[in-house]
């Protein structure tokens, strides 16, 4: 059937792609036990623990009237850990640490500090002690001068106790970390050594993020318990080290990116296990990340890393350092356990949605791969789904004698019950990722499947300054933010255009947070683009940096540059789409949360109003209970169902009315 490009029916509605919204993250084996957590749009975003038992048996763990989701960064991670049976989980409503036994009601192990003052993240067991070693996150002065520390709390409901292990700088009060202290502004990744003698941490101060400066730091316990001999390891300027791991006989590894991409270290030696130029690693914006694990005898490494764009897994031998690839469909890996002859952890291709896998390290079945969940409880017609194919093209900044090259993932329109009109090319969906060091990501993407078969062309854009290619792509960014990603997206359209792959008049840019402020930099200062939607975008600099939360207060500062001058200000100023309105003239949509503690929701408010004001079609969709990034199923399909219809008005082809547009020309 011939039909206009944009209003394709298809199966693949709002209802598929709500209910596979569904994230499996965070990985835990316990003995013969297999752990995860499934984040349910149709619990409200309620994050459930879920295991699979020794004889098969898939079950959800956690007492129905707990989310297992920590707010510590507040994009939170590592919110739950287990110990012989024993399930350890920070709740998001409290914040409080409970432990859950079999069989039994939970029981908090944390101090009772009401409105969620006190946050818990990243723990583990220290079994000689029976007590938690954890990161903690102390809002009882304010969210911005938040403290950061180590502590260990009691695994004893019935001893409720936090002792400080390191905590972090009160600069509210005026403390300034010393450039050789322990003291830091941030703490992650505590690791507690087999033979329970030493602890590892990442720390670091502002203005730098993780993926930029970080540190790893040793120190011994004492008879009391308390760390002694406290010495930086590792970390110098320049230099990244995340992932820190002990494997079995008490040797220290780490991942750094000292050579440009993130590698595999052992403490004390300075080449990395492999020196592939590839990313073992991915930026730490969640605690909780683990990209490769040891194997039973301590012997070999499994590990993901990721080749320009798509993850592999691999297998290194210690000894002799060799790599061995493992043959696997999966192209988006992530949380790697392994443990009891097998490794575990979450995977996507192109033709499946997000799982949680099983692979066979034992002999004869050495590589076998069992699916154990999927995040789709549905299989999906391949007549509907568009594969991605990987594109590399020229930056703006591009010159004859020195080609810079951006990638994007790009998906054609595709449904088997359509054709498109004689002549007729499709409309395009620029994505713009958030972060910005997040990536684009190949697996399959039930949302750039529900455009795609609808008619919409998508381009799933890894700009500069995206992770995946090494620190110097990602640093790409620095300064220029607003900018270069601008560029690389408009520049990624202009190259299907003149593929004459899509439609140059029907161009819409999309994106979440940092993806937001892509998007409204890109239709206020580009004339590439005839539409878009934001999602909790950032639309002034200035406003996020004294709003947002702690961990990214002083983000901007190396996106943009320091703001401590009059001309360092007037340069935020004239950076942000908020204060350029007399440029802007594209239509926009705009998608909020209520509760968003990091682009809070007066930043999409102030520029649907202004946008209004100027006469330009918009909208603006406010949702209560949701932060920053949507979780409910409800308001996961509204929003989605009101941008294809803001799409429709805007490229000239018929659907129902399910949002109201303000400032639509009037039809005759």
């Amino acid at each position: 059937m011939q039909s206009p490009y944009g209003s394709w029916i298809s199966p693949i509605d709002s209802c598929i792609v709500s209910n596979g919204a569904i994230r499996l993250e965070q990985v835990v084996l316990d003995g013969k036990d297999i752990y995860w957590i499934e984040s349910r749009p149709s619990e409200g975003g309620r994050n459930v623990i879920v295991r699979l038992t020794a004889d098969g048996k898939i079950e959800d763990v956690l007492n129905k009237d707990y989310n297992a989701r920590t707010r510590v960064h507040e994009y939170g991670g590592a919110s739950y850990f287990v110990h012989n049976g024993s399930i350890y989980y920070s709740n998001f409503n409290d914040q409080k640490l409970y432990r859950q036994d079999p069989g039994k009601p939970p029981k908090a192990v944390s101090p009772d500090i009401k409105e969620s003052k006190l946050r818990f993240a990243d723990g583990m067991m220290d079994k000689d002690r029976k007590r938690i070693i954890c990161v903690y996150e102390d809002h009882t002065r304010s969210d911005q001068n938040a403290i950061n520390g180590l502590a260990s709390l009691s695994s004893d409901p019935e001893k409720i106790e936090k002792i400080e292990l390191i905590s972090g700088v009160d600069r509210e009060n005026g403390q300034l970390p010393e450039e050789d202290s322990p003291r830091k502004d941030f703490y992650s990744s505590p690791r507690l050594s087999p033979n329970g003698n030493s602890l590892a941490w990442i720390a670091w101060n502002h203005p730098d993020m993780p993926w930029d400066n970080t540190e790893l730091w040793m120190g011994e316990f004492d008879t009391n318990g308390l760390l002694t001999d406290i010495k930086k390891v590792a970390g110098d300027k320049n230099e990244s080290i995340i992932q820190p791991l002990w494997s079995p006989d008490n040797k220290l590894y780490y991942v750094s990116d000292r050579n440009n991409w993130w590698s595999i270290y052992r403490h004390g030696e300075e080449e990395p296990l492999t020196k592939k130029e590839a990313e073992f690693g991915r930026p730490p914006w969640t605690f909780g990340d683990s990209n490769y694990a040891f194997d039973l005898k301590g012997d070999q490494i499994i590990c993901a890393y990721n080749d320009a764009g798509e993850w592999k897994l691999a297998a290194i031998n210690i000894k002799t350092k060799e790599t061995k690839e493992i043959e696997s469909p999966y192209t988006d890996i992530a949380y790697i356990k392994v443990g009891g002859g097998r490794a575990v952890f979450v995977g996507g291709s192109p033709d499946a949605a997000s799982s949680i896998v099983q692979l066979d390290l034992r002999e004869p079945d050495e590589g076998k791969l069992d699916v154990i969940r999927s995040s789709l409880a549905i299989s999906m017609d391949e007549g509907y789904i568009s594969k991605p194919q990987h594109i590399e093209f020229a930056t703006a900044r591009s010159t004859a004698s020195e080609q810079l090259n951006a990638h994007a993932f790009y998906y054609p329109p595709k449904n088997k019950d359509f054709d498109p009109l004689e002549k007729e090319s499709p409309p395009l969906i620029i994505v713009s990722h958030g972060g910005p060091t997040a990536a684009a990501s190949s697996a399959l993407n039930l949302l750039a499947q529900f455009w795609t078969s609808r008619g919409f062309a998508v381009l799933d854009v890894n700009y500069r300054g995206s992770s995946g290619f090494g620190r110097q792509y990602r640093q790409l960014l620095y300064g220029n933010w607003g900018f270069a990603d601008v560029e690389d997206c408009e520049e990624s359209a202009l190259y299907l255009s003149r593929m004459r792959k899509v439609d140059e008049s029907r161009i819409a840019i999309r994106g979440g947070s940092a993806g937001g402020w892509t998007t409204l930099c890109a239709l206020t200062f580009k004339k590439a683009f005839t539409a878009g939607a934001s999602y909790y975008g950032v639309s002034d600099a200035e406003k996020l940096r004294v709003d947002t939360h702690k961990f990214e207060s002083r983000y901007l500062d190396k996106l943009i540059g320091p703001y401590e001058t009059e001309e360092q200000k007037i340069l935020w100023k004239e950076r942000s789409p908020i204060n350029n309105l007399e440029k802007l003239s594209r239509p926009v949509i705009f998608f909020q949360g209520a509760e968003d503690k990091v682009v809070t929701p007066d930043q999409s408010e102030s520029m649907f109003e202004a946008i209004k004001g100027k006469g330009i079609p918009t909208a603006y969709l406010l949702f209560q209970k949701e932060q920053h990034g949507f979780r409910i199923a409800i308001n996961i399909r509204r929003a989605l169902e009101a941008e294809l219809y803001f799409y429709s008005k805007m490229f000239g082809f018929d659907l129902p009315e399910p949002v109201s547009v303000e400032n639509l020309p009037k039809t005759k």
